[in-house]
């Protein structure tokens, strides 16, 4: 059976020479739900309309630049010996915690630029980010990347997994962990509880820590199962240490916010 399985098409669409990407399409789809869910939230939280398309139209390059950087950073020994390569991102070599970093920067000055709280408009991105980033891991699925160690099909078939995802984890002779999936379905049930917790009312700034400390949480773990992590040391995997900083910072941040009194205003508050 494994010798007749071919993987998905990772084109979509081929107009003449060029060649549009799945990878490239689903990130496209996940920034903009994530954008429009992010719009009609702001508008319900008293802020101008154009507010976030505004913000994205500076986030989004500069996330993709950083994204690259970052990358290029922790893959240095390769692209030290080989610079022209630095910029061929459509070879691949992106990080999300660049991006994360890049927008979260981007954010902070456009906020201050806009007379804005950044910590409003951190809370009413926080669904959106942890959305796309659903979305987006389903891009690494199309390439056959990001994936886990060996496993067996039987394996796969236990976790009552479709066929088309089954197939597409049979690369080179071998099945591999869905680890896209996993952090796909963690960020899902991340973006549910931030949707659940905007009901709830928490104080400026606790929606956005509370999607660090998710989304780290889960990153960790499914890093540690993932074969193309970047490393810091042979036994240390950069991703997985961020996301211990990122934890223990956002803890840190939410009660100093508290006990300094810089988190007494709500996030239901119509204030900027």
């Amino acid at each position: 059976m494994e010798s007749t399985i071919q993987p998905l098409n990772p084109i979509a669409i081929s107009i003449g020479p060029l060649d549009i990407r799945w990878y490239g399409l689903i990130i496209g789809i996940g920034i903009a739900l994530a954008l429009i869910l992010a719009i009609r939230e702001s508008e319900k939280r008293g802020l101008q309309k154009e507010l976030f398309a505004d913000l994205m139209l500076w986030a989004i390059p500069i996330a993709i630049i950083s994204a690259r950087i970052y990358y290029v950073i922790f893959q240095w020994d390769y692209y030290s010996q080989n610079p022209g390569d630095m910029i061929k991102i459509w070879e691949g070599g992106i990080a999300i915690h660049g991006a994360l970093i890049g927008s979260v920067i981007t954010a902070v000055i456009f906020a201050k630029k806009r007379g804005v709280s950044f910590w409003k408009i951190a809370d009413i991105a926080a669904p959106s980010i942890i959305l796309g980033q659903a979305i987006g891991r389903w891009g690494n699925f199309m390439n056959q990347e990001a994936h886990g160690g060996e496993v067996t099909r039987a394996f796969l078939e236990n976790l009552y997994l479709p066929d088309f995802i089954i197939n597409q984890m049979y690369i080179n002779g071998t099945y591999y962990h869905p680890t896209f999936l996993y952090e796909s379905v963690w960020n899902i049930l991340g973006f549910i509880l931030l949707i659940l917790l905007r009901k709830v009312n928490l104080r400026r700034g606790e929606l956005f820590l509370t999607y660090v400390i998710w989304y780290s949480i889960g990153r960790y773990f499914v890093e540690g199962m993932r074969t193309d992590s970047l490393m810091l040391t042979e036994m240390l995997r950069t991703a997985q240490m961020i996301s211990i900083v990122l934890v223990v910072g956002a803890i840190i941040l939410l009660i100093f916010r508290r006990m300094k009194g810089y988190a007494n205003q709500r996030y239901l508050d119509k204030s900027a």
